[in-house]
């Protein structure tokens, strides 16, 4: 099948890879030469403008966008529906709200352009591993898609769905990502734990290759986690700054408006801005506070 990408930062590039090895043609698009030039060298054709990248692809074309969320894929989509025709489709495999999600595709209508959101997890794994798909849009868009999602896939029947229709793919991946936020917040406490028991010296990478296997806490996860923990078991040389991309705390406003109750998400979500206040003024008040109705001693800088 023939599709364009645009994109080819690691996971476009190695999305690519595996579409041309698995005999796709495909044409990318980046506005950094370098990177049009690396994907040239897997296979691929490139183009140096969005114009050109249409002119390549043979209608009805397919684009698919692995580019950042906000304002860059709005832009994107803005410029794609100016070039594309009725009947075309656009992939947006970011990791974009699916409320904004929900306006583009109302958009694209508009044109007669199909509009599919495709949550993609995997990461720079993917290219050897595969990418998890939750794919939402209109039934036949995604069906004609079939054989990119099975390429893209783990396996052709495994790791990939059409979930429900437009906004429904971003949605699922948002709560997926705000799960992962409460599964990495617990191991990262769990093993502190662990490192802060001194008087048993324990080996957290020992650890963790012992629960890879038979633990009913077994993961991927754990899996890297053991690998970081070998590659750096003191974790030197990292800051204990989180960043987050924004899923997480898409999926506990979300949560606030249905109702929902989700405290782990939602702790692992602030223990991330906590991360980022070196400087804590809530910290310096609460000894503060202390001080004055006890008398206890406050820790000066």
């Amino acid at each position: 099948m023939q599709l364009g990408m645009i994109g080819l930062g690691k996971m476009g590039a190695n999305m690519a890879q595996r579409l041309l090895r698995d005999g796709h043609h495909v044409v990318g698009f980046d506005p950094k030469p370098e990177a049009r030039a690396t994907t040239e060298k897997f296979g691929a054709q490139s183009a140096a403008t969005l114009e050109e990248l249409v002119g390549k692809l043979t209608a009805p074309r397919a684009i698919w966008m692995m580019v950042p969320a906000g304002d860059i894929t709005g832009g994107t989509v803005d410029a794609l529906l100016k070039l594309l025709a009725s009947g075309d489709t656009i992939i947006d495999g970011g990791n974009s709200n699916y409320k904004d999600t929900l306006a583009r595709a109302k958009a694209a209508d508009g044109k007669g352009v199909n509009y599919v959101d495709c949550g993609t997890s995997g990461g720079v794994w993917g290219l050897a591993e595969g990418y998890s798909m939750m794919i939402g849009g209109a039934k036949d868009a995604v069906e004609r898609l079939n054989p990119v999602f099975e390429s893209l896939a783990p396996a052709k029947d495994q790791g990939w769905g059409h979930v429900g229709p437009v906004g429904s793919g971003h949605f699922t991946k948002m709560v997926h990502n705000g799960i992962e936020y409460g599964l990495m917040q617990a191991y990262a406490e769990g093993f502190s734990i662990l490192g802060h028991k001194q008087d048993f010296n324990l080996d957290l990478h020992q650890v963790a290759e012992i629960w890879r296997y038979g633990s009913v806490v077994r993961s991927w996860l754990l899996d890297l986690t053991a690998d970081a923990l070998e590659k750096n078991p003191k974790l030197d040389g990292i800051a204990p700054f989180v960043p987050d991309s924004g899923e997480g705390r898409w999926t506990v406003a979300e949560a606030i408006d249905l109702d929902v109750a989700a405290p782990v998400i939602t702790q692992a979500l602030i223990e991330r801005l906590r991360s980022r206040d070196a400087d804590s003024f809530t910290d310096k008040l609460l000894s503060a506070m202390r001080n004055e109705f006890g008398g206890h001693a406050m820790k000066k800088e």
